[in-house]
């Protein structure tokens, strides 16, 4: 009797083990296959299979894993908000401070994407006072570099790309794209004083020195009426005619200021997308 007993407790413990083995067989079979798909770009099926697998995996094992390639997979898939989903819950189950750091960067990076820049400033400043990070305070001033480029901030990204020892050469380039730029401010400023003036200073030089005849014109015109003491002949050429030209030529100047600044900037972004060879967002 005693010896059944054994048999079946050795049996039993024979068929336990190998339902454990078999299933972790299968699992890693399963994470190697989502995987595959996501380096062959097959980015919605691998989502499926990754999904499938957190289905399985009863113990957890692959919760960090599998919940940061499906974040990966929604980012390559331009869905921004999904991806940072899955990187917090991916966060929320790391093992250790390397997984930790990875998903929260992959976080901060999907807000650059989607251009929530003060926030992902804001999750770099946290990251940067958080001692258990301390060795990667370059890295972060790298990414709040790009933070800043994508708000338009092409004078901090510069200092912030030149606390780090391998990017000075990005450094001097959002430095370079920053001094192209336009003011605003002083295209209105200029143009309050000297009509047309604005649209000089952005280039625009023909409309520059229409906007400037047409307001010394009607300006001449308005002035001469009122010396005639033809007042109303005065006021309706000063409201109707100069006043609006008046307008006109400083809506413009900050308009051309904006368009212009525009251009700039995407023609930056641009070169960065498609000929910048390092890491990007």
């Amino acid at each position: 009797m005693k010896f059944k007993v054994e048999k079946i407790f050795l049996l039993l413990t024979f068929i336990l083990f190998a339902g454990n083995t078999f299933a972790q067989d299968y699992l890693q079979k399963q994470f190697e296959y989502a995987d595959s798909l996501y380096n062959n770009q097959q980015y919605f099926d691998a989502i499926t299979e990754f999904k499938r697998l957190l289905f399985f995996d009863e113990k957890g094992k692959y919760k960090f894993q599998a919940n940061e390639m499906i974040g990966m997979s929604y980012k390559q898939g331009a869905k921004f908000s999904d991806a940072i989903l899955y990187f917090t819950i991916a966060e929320m189950n790391a093992g250790n401070n390397d997984e930790l750091y990875e998903s929260k960067l992959q976080i901060i990076r999907c807000n650059i994407l989607r251009r929530t820049t003060s926030h992902a400033i804001d999750l770099l400043t946290s990251l940067e006072k958080d001692k258990r990070f301390e060795s990667e305070e370059k890295v972060i001033f790298y990414w709040k570099g790009w933070a800043y480029i994508f708000s338009d901030k092409w004078h901090k990204a510069s200092a912030a790309f030149s606390k780090t020892d391998t990017n000075q050469a990005l450094s001097g380039y959002c430095e370079n794209v920053d001094k192209k730029k336009y003011s605003v401010f002083f295209a209105d400023l200029i143009s309050h004083f000297i009509p047309g003036a604005g649209q000089i200073y952005t280039g625009h030089y023909l409309s520059g020195l229409l906007s400037l005849g047409w307001n010394v014109l009607w300006g001449y015109v308005t002035v001469n009426a009122f010396e005639a003491n033809r007042v109303f002949d005065g006021l309706a050429v000063g409201n109707f005619l100069w006043l609006r030209f008046y307008n006109g030529n400083l809506q413009n100047a900050k308009r051309f200021a904006e368009e212009e600044n525009l251009k700039i900037t995407n023609s930056a972004l641009n070169y960065l997308q498609f000929s910048y060879k390092g890491l990007k967002p």
